[in-house]
């Protein structure tokens, strides 16, 4: 599957658009719509365009990670939630975590109550966490 335009605008709404480098709150470079890499360093700049460009490789990784690990059926609301969930959490918090475990055992609903789970950073609560959890819970159920 690939993201909708729904969840491009998920994606983008939350992950904000910045042309140049700054520490993410997990203290890692980042540019663009959330582009980490080690090309992502102190004081790069970058057109908006490149930024979309970007965004656009980012999401074939990550539409590629969600249709890897999910081993059930998902419609396109629920595919594009998933995908901009583990745009932001990454691969490795995705594979282990509950909501995807819930979620393999064709327990949707129970699953989409796990989104809740992921709002802190740094052991605390992040309103913005918490606002796009909600947004993709949301999109995932409706």
């Amino acid at each position: 599957m690939n993201i909708s335009e729904k969840g491009l605008n998920l994606i983008k709404k939350f992950e904000g658009c910045r042309l140049e480098a700054y520490k993410c709150p997990a203290n890692v470079w980042t540019i663009g719509y959330g582009h980490t890499g080690s090309e992502v360093h102190a004081g790069l700049k970058i057109t908006q365009e490149q930024a979309e460009s970007y965004l656009k490789a980012d999401l074939l990784i990550h539409c590629n990670n969600v249709s890897k690990l999910v081993k059930v059926p998902l419609n396109q609301n629920q595919f594009d939630s998933l995908v901009s969930f583990e745009y932001n959490v990454g691969y490795g918090n995705f594979s282990k975590s509950t909501l995807l475990k819930l979620l393999n055992q064709k327990k949707y609903k129970e699953a989409a109550q796990q989104f809740e789970c992921w709002k802190y950073a740094g052991g605390k609560i992040l309103i913005g966490l918490e606002k796009r959890r909600q947004a993709e819970k949301n999109l995932f159920l409706g």
